[in-house]
């Protein structure tokens, strides 16, 4: 059952941010746009190239009124030390989420059962709570962070601009389309 359009069910968690410890829940994923981020676990392999990846997309995100939440089904006092010792992930500004109850990873459908652990899944949430677009990817394919500043300018204008559609490959202040009974069948 897809996720899209659907509200972020209620959780809460603890997460490890800028050198504290901090509680997070679902209402902090609303009044801005929200990435929530799912990874494997800690300590591992692709897993830290992502985040990292993340990390270097992070001011450009902030710009556009984005804030970033990594969650693996670790613990939050894993993450601190997984951001002690790794060169990659001490980078990191951005929240990371521990969900070692499973929950939040069931809420968002990505909870690999056999494992225990989170597939990678990504979730651009609009100001309302309201998931508005999901990427999946199997456990050794991953993502590049960079495809998510156009898809979240895509989603953001949507929202601004009712009645208009952004088309494959959108860019911003390219044309866009107004879904109409003239259009079917010209494109």
């Amino acid at each position: 059952m897809s996720l899209i359009g659907k509200e972020v069910q209620p959780f809460k968690a603890q997460a490890f941010h800028n050198g504290d410890f901090i509680q997070v829940s679902e209402e902090n994923l609303k009044g801005k746009w929200s990435v929530v981020c799912f990874y494997p676990a800690d300590f591992t392999f692709v897993c830290p190239t992502e985040l990292e990846d993340l990390q270097n997309q992070y001011a450009t995100l902030k710009d556009l009124g984005v804030e970033v939440y990594s969650v693996s089904t670790d613990t939050h006092f894993t993450h601190k030390a997984w951001h002690d010792h790794s060169e990659a992930i001490g980078k990191i500004e951005y929240i990371m989420i521990g969900d070692p109850s499973q929950k939040i990873s069931r809420n968002f459908d990505v909870l690999n059962e056999e494992e225990g652990l989170a597939d990678r899944g990504t979730f651009i949430i609009d100001p309302d709570g309201i998931v508005q677009a999901v990427e999946i990817n199997a456990g050794g394919i991953g993502r590049d962070a960079s495809t998510l500043v156009n898809k979240i300018k895509a989603a953001q204008y949507v929202r601004n601009n009712p009645g208009e559609v952004c088309p494959a490959k959108w860019q911003e202040g390219s044309a866009t389309l107004k879904p109409s009974l003239d259009l079917v069948g010209k494109i």
